[in-house]
């Protein structure tokens, strides 16, 4: 069936048994929700993300290590969990797309003066909330290795 004999992260309980599909089927949509928040920036990204390993850890060992090795997701979901920050290059892209989208949304789609300050002051509370968050430098990424509890292992 699945690597997940005897794993901290997923042992087959009978209670986790029933719960299985649904863990496995939130950390879906969880991840779904999770790319979805990649372009449309008034949905969160990081959440979902932490959301679907929380899922995924607690249900299949390979939806876990897949998630947390995946090309896209992987190194941001080891370094936000490991307090690392997020990198430079991420964070202007981020930003940039932020404010194109919620800038031209506010000027071209909404008529109310009072609903483009509410998108203007979303934009402002993203940006500061990412301007907090620390900076990756490049040697400093969390890498993924089953023998320091990375990708195979649960969440410690």
């Amino acid at each position: 069936m699945e690597d997940s004999k005897n794993s901290a992260c997923c042992r087959q309980s009978k209670s986790n048994r029933a719960m299985r599909p649904l863990l496995i089927g939130c950390g879906t949509l969880c991840v779904g929700l999770g790319t979805l928040g990649i372009l449309l920036p008034l949905l969160p990204t990081t959440p979902f993300l932490l959301l679907a390993a929380w899922c995924y850890a607690r249900s299949s060992r390979r939806f876990y290590r897949w998630l947390l090795t995946n090309r896209w997701f992987g190194g941001y979901i080891r370094n936000y969990r490991a307090g690392r920050g997020i990198p430079l290059k991420q964070k202007v892209f981020t930003l940039l797309l932020l404010w194109l989208t919620i800038g031209s949304s506010a000027w071209r789609a909404v008529e109310h003066w009072w609903l483009r300050l509410v998108l203007l002051g979303i934009a402002l509370g993203v940006t500061l909330h990412l301007l907090r968050i620390k900076t990756l430098s490049g040697d400093a990424a969390v890498p993924c290795s089953e023998k320091e509890g990375g990708c195979g292992a649960g969440p410690g």
